[in-house]
């Protein structure tokens, strides 16, 4: 949860196109982020791949009025709607956008360009049809903040006792360069999405961080085998709860559009 998901941007910036708010290359250069580049393969009336500016154009031409986005994990399948073939391409890949107003989805397959420590990507989103039904297991804005507070209430008492707060070096170097990351790209989301959502996402990011940083503590943060077992216990809902608020975040401008529409 330290990097922003790819489904993520790609949602976030096509549903400002969609709204009018960023213009189609704009949009596409900030749903690629730093990776190398983004195709989609499949769209409907497209004899192969095309890039992701034309991609966003063939979607609104097919009645896309919306993006949500899925993180599904094992025996998790968060955001997801069916057929059993589109959730298991989902769950390898850990991220999925889905069209409202087309039963349409993508789902991301990313490579190395050139040698792997240059850090360079290449994602092809494989489009194929989904079901028009209610996403699994999606909080409201209001319930994922919420849970959020709830589960870290929870969980901040019992981990400190264990001191499994990832408080080594390491850990404090990552969190450091967490931080310096999120001041480096404080527009968060994309225009059009409602202030309560940044509020929420940007919580969510930061409760991901520290969870990841927590389970990676290094040796001696957790001093036995059932020291690290409960540590673990107690993340596990800390991050479910994480993931949730993060698809609730990216997902409300879909959301807002069919309050508006229904």
């Amino acid at each position: 949860m330290l990097d922003e998901p790819r489904a993520g941007r790609l949602a976030a910036w096509g549903n400002a196109l969609l709204a009018g708010l960023a213009a189609p290359d704009d949009a596409a250069a900030r749903a690629v982020g730093e990776d190398w580049t983004h195709r989609v393969a499949g769209l409907p009336g497209e004899p192969g791949p095309v890039g992701l500016t034309l991609a966003l154009g063939r979607l609104r031409a097919l009645g896309v009025v919306g993006l949500r986005i899925a993180l599904p994990a094992p025996g998790h399948p968060l955001g997801l709607c069916g057929p059993p073939e589109f959730n298991a391409a989902a769950l390898e890949a850990g991220e999925a956008v889905l069209a409202s107003g087309a039963a349409l989805g993508l789902t991301p397959e990313v490579s190395h360009v050139g040698a792997p420590e240059e850090g360079l990507f290449e994602v092809l989103w494989r489009c194929r049809a989904v079901r028009q039904a209610p996403p699994a297991d999606v909080p409201s804005l209001g319930e994922a903040e919420r849970e959020l507070a709830e589960v870290m209430r929870d969980a901040t008492e019992a981990l400190t006792r264990l001191d499994v707060a990832g408080a080594g070096p390491m850990a404090l170097a990552r969190l450091e360069a967490y931080r310096a990351r999120m001041e480096r790209g404080r527009q968060l989301l994309a225009p059009g999405y409602p202030p309560r959502a940044v509020r929420v996402l940007e919580l969510a990011q930061r409760v991901g961080a520290l969870v990841e940083i927590a389970a990676e503590s290094e040796p001696g943060a957790a001093v036995s085998a059932g020291q690290m077992a409960e540590r673990d216990r107690l993340l596990r809902p800390v991050e479910r709860a994480a993931r949730r608020a993060r698809v609730a975040a990216y997902n409300a401008y879909a959301e807002e559009l069919e309050r508006q529409r229904g």
